[in-house]
C-alpha cells in the first residue's frame, strides 16, 4: 500500500467508475432491431414479415443516436453499457468472444465485465474516423469543456497527436521551430512528415539539470533568421508545460506568429486539466493556440494511452487532421479508451470543484518540504526567463545540499513506499491528481523529513565519488535532417568510439523523454558523456537499438 506520485488515473484507482454494471439482458427481437446491422444483408426471403435494413436507413440511424444516448452525460459509455447488456449470438472479433473466452490469468485480475465492454466498432457504437453517433456527440461535448472549435480522441497517445498536428501543418522540407527538450514523439513527426527542425534552446538550470520553456523574443529571432535564410516555415511547436510544470508564454509566441499566418502547436500533454482551476495556469487554446495535443490520462483520469487533440479555428484545416489521424491510430479502436475519454470529461463536467483538494495539498506538501534542511522546491525563482507559471501539481525536490542525486533520493523514498513519477540527476517529480489522498502527502513529507535527518550530516566527500555530467542541450551540431538520416544506411559501432559521427538514432533516456541524440547529429564529447553517465546511474535508455548503450548506430556516409 505505496502513495503513488505518477500517472496513476483516478478511474484506476477506484476514484471514477468508468463502467456500471451490465442491466439484464434482453433478447433482441428479430422484428425490432434495437441497433442497425454493420452492412446489408442479402438472404433468402423465408419470412415476409421479416424487415430488412437498407445501407440509407443504417445511416440515418447512425447519424441520429437514441434519445437516450442523446440525454446522457456520457453517450458512449452509455452506448457501450447498452450494447454489451445485448443478449445475441456473437461471431464479430475480439476472439474473447465478449468475455466467454477470456484468458482467465487477466480475467481474474481486472474482471470479466472488462472484455464484455471490449467491443469492435459496431454501429451502434460510431466509427472512429468518421464519427457521426456517439463518438461525435462525446467529441463535441469534450470539446465544448476544453473549450476548442474541435475536439479529437486519440487512442494511441499524445504522441499520434503531435504527429498529426505536425504532418497537417508541415510539407516535406518546411522547416518547424521546436525547443530542443522537446518529447520523442515530435523528432518522430518530423520523419514522418519531412519537416526541417529549426531548434531553439531553452533556459537550462545546471543545479537542477532541468530545462525551463521557450520565450517569444526566442521564437521571433528564429522566424527572422529563416526569413532571412529564405526558408518557409510550417509551424511553431511548443512544449508547455514541460514535464515539471514550467509554462511558457504561448500567447505571445502567438502574438509573433499570428501576423505571419504560422500556426502554433502545443505539446500540452502534461496541462490537460488547466482549464478546471483558477489557480492552473491558462490553456494553449484560451492562449490563441491553433493545435493543442493532451494527455488526458495524465493528471485527469482516463484510461493510460487515451489523449485528446484539440484545435481552435483559424490556420489549419481540419479535414487534413483527420487524414493524419487515419494513417496514425490504429484501425481498431479500444472502446474501453475512448469511453474512459468520455467519461473523464463527464467526471470533469459533474463536479467543478475537482480539483479544490488536490490543489490545497500540493500547495500545502511544497511548502512543508521547502523548510526541511537540506531540500529544495523547484519553482520558477529558479529560471532567469520571465516564464508566465508552473503547474501547482507538480512538486519536484532536489536533496543535492544533503549529497544525494535524484537516483539515490527516489531509491531512498522508495524504501519507505513512495513512488515518484519521474528521477533525474539532480532531482525527483511528484505528481498530485485527483486520486492523492491526504495520507498520500503526509507520508512524502514523513519520508522527507526522514531523509533530512538521516543525511543531514554526512560527510561531504560522499557525494565527490560520483562525476554527474549536466544535459547539453546546448551544444549539437545537425549534419543531416532528422528523415535523411532515418532512412540512410546505419552501421554499429561501440559508444566509446562513436565520437564525431553522426548519430543515426534517436537516443532518449526516459523518462522523461527528452533526446539526448537526435539522427542527424553529430556526436559530441558534452552529449557521449551525459550519456554514459545516466546509463551507469541507470537510467532507461528509449530509442537506441542497443537498450544498454554499449553500443549506438550511426550513418555510413
Amino acid at each position: 500500500d505505496r502513495p503513488c506520485f505518477f500517472f496513476l488515473p483516478a478511474a484506476a484507482a477506484g476514484q471514477c467508475q468508468l463502467l456500471q454494471p451490465s442491466a439484464p439482458r434482453a433478447r433482441l427481437s428479430l422484428h425490432g432491431r434495437e441497433s442497425p446491422r454493420r452492412h446489408a444483408i442479402a438472404r433468402c426471403d423465408t419470412s415476409r414479415s421479416t424487415p430488412r435494413i437498407s445501407e440509407t436507413e443504417t445511416e440515418a440511424t447512425l447519424a441520429q443516436p437514441s434519445a437516450a444516448v442523446q440525454g446522457g452525460t456520457a453517450p458512449l459509455v452509455q452506448a457501450l453499457k447498452s450494447t454489451a447488456a445485448q443478449d445475441v449470438s456473437c461471431f464479430h472479433f475480439p476472439g474473447h468472444n465478449r468475455g466467454k473466452a477470456a484468458p482467465s490469468l487477466l480475467s481474474n485480475l481486472i474482471g470479466a465485465e472488462t472484455f464484455s465492454h471490449d467491443l469492435p466498432e459496431l454501429p451502434e457504437l460510431d466509427d472512429l474516423f468518421y464519427p457521426k453517433g456517439v463518438i461525435l456527440d462525446a467529441q463535441n461535448r469534450a470539446a465544448e469543456l476544453f473549450g476548442s472549435s474541435k475536439t479529437w480522441f486519440l487512442i494511441n497517445g499524445s504522441t499520434c497527436g503531435i504527429q498529426a498536428a505536425v504532418m497537417a501543418t508541415c510539407s516535406p522540407g518546411d522547416y518547424i521551430i521546436i525547443p530542443r527538450n522537446c518529447h520523442i514523439s515530435v523528432i518522430s513527426a518530423l520523419v514522418l512528415s519531412g519537416a526541417v527542425p529549426k531548434y531553439i534552446v531553452p533556459e537550462y538550470n545546471s543545479a537542477w539539470d532541468i530545462a525551463g520553456g521557450v520565450t517569444p523574443s526566442q521564437v521571433d529571432k528564429a522566424l527572422k533568421e529563416l526569413e532571412k535564410d529564405g526558408k518557409k516555415v510550417g509551424a511553431v511547436l511548443v512544449t508547455s508545460p514541460t514535464y515539471h510544470g514550467i509554462c511558457s508564454d504561448v500567447q505571445g509566441i502567438v502574438d509573433v506568429c499570428r501576423p505571419l499566418h504560422i500556426p502554433v502547436i502545443v505539446d500540452e500533454a502534461h496541462g490537460a486539466h488547466f482549464r478546471f482551476h483558477h489557480s492552473f495556469p491558462s490553456t494553449a487554446i484560451e492562449q490563441g493556440a491553433d493545435l493543442a495535443v493532451q494527455s488526458t490520462h495524465k493528471v485527469l483520469s482516463s484510461l493510460t494511452q487515451s489523449s485528446m487533440l484539440h484545435m481552435a479555428r483559424g490556420l489549419v484545416d481540419a479535414d487534413k487532421v483527420s487524414q493524419c489521424l487515419q494513417l496514425l491510430q490504429s484501425s481498431s479502436p479500444s472502446y474501453l479508451l475512448l469511453s474512459s475519454l468520455d467519461a473523464a470529461r463527464a467526471q470533469l463536467s459533474e463536479n467543478s470543484k475537482s480539483f479544490d483538494e488536490p490543489v490545497a495539498m500540493a500547495l500545502e506538501t511544497k511548502d512543508q518540504l521547502m523548510v526541511i534542511p537540506g531540500l529544495s522546491v523547484l519553482d520558477l525563482s529558479c529560471f532567469a526567463s520571465d516564464f508566465p507559471a508552473i503547474d501547482p501539481l507538480r512538486v519536484t525536490l532536489s536533496a543535492s545540499d544533503l549529497h544525494l542525486s535524484g537516483y539515490e533520493a527516489d531509491d531512498i523514498l522508495e524504501e519507505h513506499q513512495i513512488v515518484s513519477e519521474l528521477v533525474g540527476t539532480q532531482a525527483v517529480t511528484f505528481a498530485v491528481n485527483l486520486g492523492t489522498s491526504r495520507q498520500d502527502v503526509q507520508k512524502l513529507v514523513q519520508c522527507a523529513k526522514h531523509l533530512s535527518d538521516k543525511y543531514m550530516s554526512a560527510n561531504e566527500s560522499r557525494f565527490s565519488k560520483h562525476n554527474y555530467v549536466r544535459s547539453p542541450l546546448d551544444k549539437f551540431s545537425v549534419k543531416l535532417s532528422p528523415r535523411e538520416a532515418f532512412f540512410t544506411k546505419k552501421r554499429r559501432v561501440c559508444i566509446e568510439d562513436s565520437l564525431g559521427e553522426i548519430c543515426g538514432e534517436l537516443i532518449c533516456p526516459y523518462p522523461p523523454g527528452i533526446p539526448v541524440l537526435i539522427p542527424g547529429e553529430v556526436v559530441t564529447q558534452d552529449s557521449l558523456s551525459y550519456l554514459i553517465n545516466v546509463r551507469d546511474q541507470g537510467m532507461t535508455i528509449s530509442g537506441a537499438a542497443d537498450g544498454e548503450l554499449n553500443s549506438i548506430m550511426v550513418c555510413n556516409l
